[in-house]
């Protein structure tokens, strides 16, 4: 698949250069046409790199790392992402004493009316970018959660698909507006990365348990309260 990076930071090298080296094709792009190339020259595995433009003309799917940034202001012309898979990996910034206030629009979802002709998919603000040099192995082991959302179905599918790829659990969380609670979890997990744990690689992670043979706690029962 060809991957266009679009802003090559911690997030944007480190999922390029996993995606690289699971055989994709990856164009890291920047600001400027000598960080991206410098980054492709990083990365090698046969990469590619340049300005934002160029990487977003090369992808199917792109990366969208710009956190809170209209398009516009990356790109020439944001009549350049028409059709194409883009993924929103950001989180709001972190207010003063962690007090988040409640999500009544995304960034998923401000982007997505800002290129209303993307596919624009919700994925990776959950963990932190150290916890991409465990993949693919031995991060498979631990089953670590990435949450997608998007209005695209097949579009959620491929980047469920990517996630896989490099050793993530994918978990389909349905249509973009998800996103609000989804960036939520974002929040939540810089809480205890920063605030409670101190510590990059605690992730989430989503499991089903087997169910249980017996009920001696009584089952659930119909219940007025709550």
């Amino acid at each position: 698949m060809k991957i266009g990076i679009i802003g090559s930071g911690n997030m944007g090298r480190s999922l390029g250069l996993l995606w690289a080296e699971q055989g994709h094709e990856v164009f890291f792009g920047a600001r400027t046409k000598e960080k991206g190339q410098a980054v492709a020259k990083f990365a090698e595995l046969g990469t590619q790199g340049g300005t934002n433009d160029e990487a977003t003309i090369f992808g199917d799917v792109l990366l969208y790392t710009a956190r809170g940034v209209n398009p516009a202001e990356v790109l020439t012309s944001v009549e350049v992402l028409a059709g194409k898979i883009l993924i929103d990996c950001n989180n709001f910034d972190i207010p003063e004493g962690f007090e988040f206030l409640p999500i009544k629009q995304s960034l998923a979802e401000k982007l997505a009316s800002e290129a209303p002709r993307a596919r624009v998919v919700k994925a990776f603000n959950t963990m932190a970018q150290e916890v991409f040099e465990l993949a693919p192995r031995p991060l498979q082991d631990y089953q670590v959660s990435v949450f997608v959302c998007a209005d695209d179905i097949e579009a959620r599918k491929t980047v469920m698909q990517l996630a896989d790829d490099i050793g993530f659990a994918s978990v389909d969380c349905g249509e973009l507006r998800y996103a609000r609670l989804v960036e939520g979890l974002g929040d939540f997990i810089r809480l205890m990365i920063i605030g409670q744990l101190k510590n990059p690689y605690a992730t989430i992670s989503v499991n089903v348990l087997p169910a249980s043979s017996e009920q001696r706690l009584g089952g659930r029962q119909p219940s007025n309260l709550s």
